[in-house]
């Protein structure tokens, strides 16, 4: 019989390993350039086009359909979606020196300051709608437990009084604060900054933020909308918190033992 002959000559245990070789050659493959989507083509230190791309070529363009009515995206290859004209400077000429801010680097969003040019959109939820909203436009809202963070003054890192805490911004579907509300001025002048709840300490009668000196303060970047933070809002105001922890002042630029 056909079957019979095939089979009794065919080495079927050989042809399952090969096939399972070649799945996963197409699978390291595949994997590979769609991890290529983001950072290349390749860069040296003084933003020149590296000679050695690896043995992978860029993917093609991938199109995705954003939900809740907001379009489509398309992903060209060989898109960085980097900061270009960075205020930076190589200490060295030879390869891999660090480099060092060459203006304000908190301003300047570099460092330890640094953010990516992720959309200037606010986050939504499921359902579409806006992730994260002041507290007091939630009527379903209200405080509970712990210390409420509202009314009390906020501290810098270099003991200063800086304002007062006004309001507390909810991530809706996860029911946690993700900013508070500051008031540059204890008496209320309605110039305000947000400050990121996991970079400050909620004391029982003050708001304490290390990272950042009474100067650094005005400098926060500032929100559009009185109702709604986008990502890219979301991004330069937690960079410039960080920074703060290195760029506050030139005492924190030195060695630390």
């Amino acid at each position: 019989m056909v079957g019979v002959d095939f089979f009794g000559n065919f080495d079927l245990a050989s042809a399952a390993i090969w096939l399972f070789w070649l799945f996963f050659a197409g699978l390291v493959y595949y994997l590979q350039t769609e991890n290529m989507r983001e950072g290349y083509e390749l860069e040296d230190d003084d933003g020149n086009i590296a000679p050695n791309q690896g043995p992978f070529p860029l993917p093609k363009d991938k199109t995705f359909n954003l939900p809740h009515s907001r379009g489509s995206l398309t992903v060209p290859s060989g898109a960085r979606g980097d900061r270009s004209d960075l205020a930076l400077a190589r200490t060295s000429k030879a390869a891999g020196s660090p480099f060092v801010p060459t203006g304000d680097p908190m301003i300047d969003g570099v460092g330890p300051a640094s953010w990516a040019p992720r959309r200037d959109v606010p986050e939504l939820d499921g359902h579409g709608h806006i992730k994260i909203k002041p507290m007091s436009m939630l009527p379903d809202f209200a405080h509970t437990a712990g210390h409420d963070p509202r009314g009390k003054v906020v501290v810098s890192g270099d003991g200063e009084v800086i304002g007062r805490v006004t309001d507390m911004w909810i991530d809706v579907p996860e029911a946690m604060v993700r900013f508070l509300t500051l008031d540059l001025n204890p008496e209320g002048t309605g110039k305000t900054r947000l400050i990121p709840m996991n970079m400050c300490r909620v004391k029982s009668d003050r708001i304490v933020v290390r990272s950042l000196f009474a100067h650094n303060f005005e400098g926060i970047p500032t929100i559009k909308a009185a109702d709604q933070v986008t990502l890219l809002e979301e991004e330069k105001i937690m960079a410039y918190y960080a920074g703060g922890t290195l760029y506050a002042s030139e005492a924190r630029l030195e060695p630390q033992l």
